[in-house]
């Protein structure tokens, strides 16, 4: 069901300028990416200790959270995210850099039923979870972001610095 807070923000998202979207494998209803490599790092080894952290979704107040919406890890580490949607609405969690993240929302502005389903990106219905398994191997700061149209602007983004 689609709420009037869900409604505003697919108009917000309409609104906004969007460029050319890129052709996604396997329809609008969702996608993979071949990457020979990702910019946070790579898939974690499910036979190797890893730290788990949870983070949660949800809607409240005219925003869209993750919490917490900032993490330090140590370069090397290995982290199992356990990804709660507390919330009414689909969410994703997509690690990269904030650069990547911005390019890919514009694809989806394009292509809103897209959905993601690869290492290092999770769509999660209302009160599901689901996991992603990450090895950080390279230093810097990276972002998770919710690139549903209109989520991202209600405030649906985190940091993690690697260092």
């Amino acid at each position: 069901m689609r709420t009037a807070f869900h409604i505003t923000l697919a108009a917000l998202a309409g609104a906004m300028i969007s460029s050319s979207a890129l052709a996604a494998p396997g329809g609008a209803a969702g996608h993979s990416h071949s990457h020979e490599s990702f910019s946070a790092g790579e898939p974690g080894n499910p036979k190797q200790p890893a730290r788990t952290i949870q983070i949660i979704m949800r809607e409240g107040d005219g925003k869209m959270l993750y919490s917490p919406e900032r993490l330090e890890i140590k370069r090397g580490d290995q982290v199992r995210f356990i990804i709660v949607n507390n919330g009414a609405l689909d969410h994703e969690f997509i690690l990269a850099t904030t650069e990547e993240n911005l390019k890919h929302a514009e694809e989806m502005k394009k292509n809103p039923e897209m959905e993601h389903d690869d290492p290092n990106a999770k769509r999660v219905a209302p009160k599901k979870k689901r996991e992603i398994l990450w090895r950080f191997t390279k230093a810097g700061q990276f972002e998770y972001g919710c690139l549903i149209p209109g989520h991202r602007e209600a405030g649906m983004t985190g940091f993690i610095v690697v260092k």
